[in-house]
């Protein structure tokens, strides 16, 4: 009578119900990719390892492995557990915890991680950390805190939810006594009522910070990159300085032989010079004379007995090696057994300028070399130092070392802005500087002596092959020990952040646009109703849309 059709809505109920169990279904498909990663870092470690028991090769059960046990891995095999190389020698694949995709050359010493692959050769190693201590064990724990954290734009999505319900409900029971005194129709006014309810379902706003969070936080891991939680995660995305330590975070951390200069006519060849020094250097302990032994023997030069060795302390040392009188050392040295060094001295100064020590070496009371040892730049520092730079972020070097030292290894590695000759205090009053500056500071470490400054930063990474303590204070882990982790942490993060913003506005514009639709706004004018059953299908996927816009992060370019 009143040209209304007369609909029923029996289908409604069951299929506005297979629609939203539909939506759940596609929904938690989605969001169980998004903890694919961890999952995968569980899978990692095997069941059992081979063992020398009693002079005979057992398997047993991981868990049965104890400390102090010798494992024999092969080729093609999972390492079972953490430890140290004690013989033979291989090619280990790490890519799946640190994301360096180029196996790692292992030898006696080295330390191996637990659910790596054996790629080439065998060797034995015996287990040190195990269980919960293990590097697996604990990357795995990082990741469950990490994507069970919330990040702060977090109460931003709580704080709208918890306006938008009441809100949603009043509109509802707005709708439903607007058309039932318009159309005088119960059915009509339900109808209209339930499909405000159920277009206005927030759970879209729910599900746009955590799956992307989840899912950042996964595709770190891929990339070597651990961060503790979601508050990192955002942190890291509006640094605008980044503060760099010296010693094993730009540079390799360990002093290496970089020249060995002969005395001009002299019957020395620069590989006998460095082989009768490291014969003499082989009974020091000192860091340079490491340097001096470790290059010869890369060098595979056969190194002399010292047949006498005298450590000169500030100095250097002397020795007799096969008959010959050796001193190894300062000019401070050279100048105690009145050896002329000008001969060399342009080449000294040279070295020096360039962040170099130079060792001088006499033998016989004649001048007969210079060596030159620095901590030489990572090979990847001067392209991380530049990424950094077209991020748009300022690069500051912060190092205790001698500021000529620290100059020449900021002029290689691109970096302006130098405070040397810092103690670690003065690193933290550094890093507190910047922040009364207004700068949000991020600090990259890899020392004990780091600590206390990458605690104050407003971010601290620290770098895998660094310390524990280090790591401890930091709130994101670089893995690989590669400063070019640093640009990624930080893309990563504004790539993350960009896609929060993009599911908030998509789950909160869906909703603007649904529920003045689903209330009838367009009848008067269009005669459009939005039906109950079209309303559940765009709220499922509305949910869905979000989680898949998140899961774009794990093909997302980073590194």
């Amino acid at each position: 009578a009143r040209g209304v059709a007369p609909d029923v809505y029996y289908e409604a109920v069951v299929i506005i119900i297979a629609l939203i169990l539909t939506g759940n279904l596609f929904e938690a498909r989605a969001k169980s990719r998004t903890s694919a990663a961890l999952r995968a870092l569980v899978a990692l470690q095997p069941k059992t390892a081979r063992v020398l028991r009693q002079d005979q090769e057992v398997d047993v059960p991981v868990e049965n492995v104890k400390s102090g046990d010798t494992v024999m891995v092969r080729p093609g095999e999972r390492i079972p557990v953490d430890g140290e190389v004690l013989s033979g020698a291989s090619a280990v694949d790490e890519s799946m915890l640190t994301g360096e995709s180029m196996p790692v050359e292992k030898k006696a010493g080295d330390r191996v991680i637990g659910g790596t692959i054996n790629r080439t050769g065998a060797f034995r190693y015996r287990a040190t950390t195990l269980g919960a201590d293990s590097v697996l064990a604990q990357i795995v724990r990082l990741m469950r805190d990490a994507q069970g954290s919330r990040a702060p734009i977090q109460r931003l999505a709580d704080r709208i939810s918890g306006v938008f319900v009441p809100v949603v409900i009043g509109l509802a029971l707005v709708t439903f006594g607007v058309w039932f005194l318009a159309e005088g129709s119960a059915v009509r006014a339900f109808a209209a009522a339930v499909a405000v309810l159920i277009i206005a379902c927030p759970c879209a706003m729910g599900l746009a910070v955590p799956t992307a969070l989840m899912v950042a936080t996964g595709k770190g891991a891929e990339l070597g990159i651990l961060i503790k939680g979601g508050e990192a995660l955002q942190r890291a995305g509006g640094i605008t300085t980044v503060v760099l330590d010296k010693t094993g975070t730009i540079t390799e951390g360990r002093p290496t032989v970089t020249d060995v200069v002969p005395v001009p006519g002299a019957a020395w060849s620069a590989d006998a010079l460095l082989r009768i020094v490291a014969g003499l250097e082989s009974s020091s302990e000192h860091p340079l004379a490491d340097a001096i032994v470790r290059q010869a023997r890369e060098r595979s030069l056969a190194l002399p007995a010292p047949e006498e060795f005298q450590s000169v302390t500030g100095r250097g040392a002397v020795g007799v090696v096969e008959g010959s009188f050796l001193a190894a050392g300062n000019e401070k040295l050279m100048a105690d057994y009145a050896v002329d060094p000008s001969p060399l001295a342009a080449d000294a100064e040279r070295l020096t300028a360039e962040g170099k020590t130079p060792v001088w070496v006499a033998i016989d009371g004649q001048l007969a070399g210079l060596l030159a040892i620095a901590d030489p730049l990572k090979p990847t520092a001067r392209e991380a130092v530049a990424r950094l730079k077209r991020m748009g972020l300022a690069v500051v070097l912060l190092t205790g070392d001698h500021r000529r030292t620290a100059l020449a290894i900021a002029r290689e590695a691109g970096i302006d802005r130098v405070v040397a000759e810092v103690l670690p205090e003065g690193k933290v009053a550094e890093v507190q500087r910047l922040q009364r500056e207004g700068k949000v500071v991020a600090m990259v470490g890899d020392g004990i002596n780091d600590a206390p400054a990458l605690a104050q930063a407003d971010l601290g990474l620290a770098l895998g092959t660094g310390t524990d303590v280090a790591m401890e204070a930091s709130d994101v882990t670089l893995m690989r020990g590669d400063p070019r982790g640093i640009a990624a942490a930080v893309a990563l993060s504004r790539r993350t952040m960009r896609t929060m913003r993009q599911n908030l506005f998509w789950a909160f514009i869906y909703n603007v646009i649904g529920i003045p639709i689903a209330a009838g706004a367009l009848y008067p004018a269009f005669g459009i109703l939005l039906s109950p059953i079209l309303a559940s299908a765009a709220m499922a996927f509305s949910s869905v849309s979000v989680v898949t816009n998140s899961l774009r992060l794990r093909r997302a370019r980073i590194a």
